[in-house]
C-alpha cells in the first residue's frame, strides 16, 4: 500500500490555526482522542495493522521551506514563532493506539500534549477513509475522469446562483487525487466563469498552495471540548472567545457556537464578543431556524445582522446551498463550506460517517487524572462521548431530555 499522507500540509487549516491558540493559551494541556465509525463499520482484516503502518510513515513528514512561505504569505495572522515550532515539529506513532476485535470494528486512540496531537486528526481520517476502498476494492469505483466536469458543473452553479463557497472535504474525501481533482476543478472554474458567486478557497493548505488559492478555516469543536473539559462546559464558550481573540487579535473572527448548543452559548455571546466576531459557523440544527435564531441574537444587541457573516457547514449540497444563498442573502452575510459532497460523490462509493473527537483532557502533565468531556449537538442522536460525560453535561447546561 502506498503512502497516503506525503505533505505536511495536507491538512485542515483549521488544525495549524488552533494548534497556534493552544500553545498560546493552554502550553501544557494532555489530552485524548478517540476514534467513532457512526456507521458501526466492520472493516477488512488487517486493517488496524495498515493503519499502523500508515501513521509510523508520518514520523517522516516534516514541514518544507515552500510550506512555510506560503503559509506566511496567505496566512498574515499567524505569528511567526509558530513556524519554528512548526519547523521542528515531529510526528511520534507513541501518541497512537490502534486496534481491531473480531468483527472488524475499529478502535483508535490518542494521547499526549495537546498541541502535539492535535494534528493527528484529519490526516488520520483521511487515511482511514483512503484506506477503506482501498482494502475493500472499492477504490476501483472511483473513476476520476468524469469528476473533474462534475466538480466544475458544481462550482459554476454555485458560482452562478450567487454562493460564496469553498471546499473543506478533507477528512472524509475518496481520496487525496480525488480532492486534488475537485479542488482544480472548482479553481479553474471559478477564473474562467465569473460569475456574482465565487469560490473562496480550501482547508486543505496543500491543495491552496498547490493551485494559488487561500486557505480557509478558524477552529473545531475540540478547542471547546477541550476547554470545557478543564473548566466546565457553561463558560467554554466564553474562554474560547477570549482565548481566540487573544491569539488572533480579531483576525480568523468566524466563530463555531453550537458545541454546547444555542441556549448556552447566547448566554456567553455578549455584545464586545458580538462586535469583536465578524460572524458565527452552523455546523449542526436546522440552518434556517439556526439562521433566525443568529439574526435575532444580532438584533437583540443592536447589531444588524446583514453586516455579520454565517458560514453554512452542516452537511451541504450543492442544492441545499444554492436554497440557503436564496433565503439568506438579505439577512446576513452567508457563505458556504462543503466537504464530502465535494470530495466524495461517486456512484456505488459511501462515504465514511467516522469522526475522531477529544474526549479527556488534564490541565497539565502534573495533575494525575482527566476530566472527560464530549461534544453536544443541534442534530438528535449526534452526541459525540462516553454517555455518563453527555448526560452530565446536558445536566449542568438544563438541557436533559434534548
Amino acid at each position: 500500500m502506498h503512502q497516503i499522507i506525503t505533505h505536511f500540509t495536507d491538512d485542515d487549516l483549521y488544525k495549524l490555526t488552533m494548534c497556534c491558540a493552544v500553545i498560546d493559551n493552554y502550553p501544557r494541556a494532555i489530552v485524548r482522542y478517540a476514534f467513532t465509525d457512526r456507521d458501526n463499520t466492520p472493516y477488512p482484516p488487517g486493517f488496524a495493522d495498515e493503519l499502523m503502518r500508515q501513521v509510523k510513515l508520518l514520523e517522516g513528514v516534516t514541514i518544507t521551506d515552500e510550506e512555510v512561505e506560503f503559509m506566511k504569505r496567505r496566512c498574515p495572522y499567524i505569528p511567526f514563532w509558530f513556524y519554528n515550532f512548526l519547523k521542528g515539529y515531529r510526528f511520534s506513532s507513541s501518541w497512537v493506539t490502534v486496534a481491531q476485535d473480531e468483527e472488524g470494528r475499529l478502535s483508535v486512540h490518542f494521547e499526549g500534549c495537546w498541541s502535539n496531537t492535535i494534528l493527528l486528526e484529519v490526516k488520520v481520517l483521511a487515511i482511514i477513509s483512503e484506506l477503506y476502498y482501498e482494502m475493500t476494492g472499492q477504490a476501483k469505483l472511483i473513476d476520476l475522469g468524469p469528476y473533474y466536469d462534475k466538480s466544475w458543473d458544481k462550482a459554476r452553479r454555485l458560482i452562478d446562483a450567487g454562493c460564496y463557497f469553498s471546499d473543506l472535504g478533507t477528512r472524509r474525501r475518496a481520496s487525496f487525487a480525488a480532492q486534488e481533482v475537485v479542488v482544480k476543478a472548482m479553481s479553474e472554474c471559478g477564473r474562467e466563469t465569473p460569475g456574482p458567486g465565487r469560490f473562496v478557497g480550501t482547508s486543505n493548505v496543500y491543495f491552496a498552495m498547490k493551485y494559488d488559492l487561500v486557505p480557509v478555516g478558524t477552529m473545531a469543536h475540540e478547542f471547546m471540548c477541550a476547554i470545557a473539559g478543564m473548566y466546565g462546559p457553561q463558560m467554554a464558550n466564553h474562554l474560547a472567545m477570549r482565548a481566540w481573540s487573544a491569539t488572533y487579535r480579531g483576525a480568523l473572527g468566524t466563530f463555531l457556537y453550537d458545541t454546547y448548543g444555542w441556549n448556552i452559548f447566547s448566554l456567553n455571546f455578549s455584545e464586545d464578543f458580538a462586535n469583536m466576531f465578524k460572524g458565527l459557523r452552523v455546523d449542526s440544527g436546522d440552518n434556517y431556524e439556526e439562521l433566525e435564531k443568529i439574526c435575532a441574537k444580532y438584533r437583540s444587541l443592536g447589531i444588524d445582522p446583514a453586516t455579520k457573516q454565517v458560514v453554512f457547514s452542516n452537511a451541504l449540497t450543492t442544492d441545499t446551498a444554492i436554497n440557503l444563498q436564496n433565503f439568506s442573502r438579505t439577512r446576513c452575510i452567508p457563505s458556504f463550506g462543503i466537504g464530502t459532497h465535494f470530495t466524495n460523490d461517486f456512484p456505488g462509493i459511501h462515504p465514511r460517517n467516522i469522526v475522531i473527537k477529544l474526549t479527556d483532557v488534564k490541565i497539565t502533565e502534573r495533575w494525575n487524572f482527566f476530566n472527560s468531556t464530549c461534544k453536544l449537538s443541534e442534530d438528535k442522536g449526534k452526541h459525540t462521548g462516553d454517555p455518563a460525560t453527555v448526560r452530565r453535561f446536558l445536566e449542568t447546561l438544563h438541557l436533559a431530555g434534548s
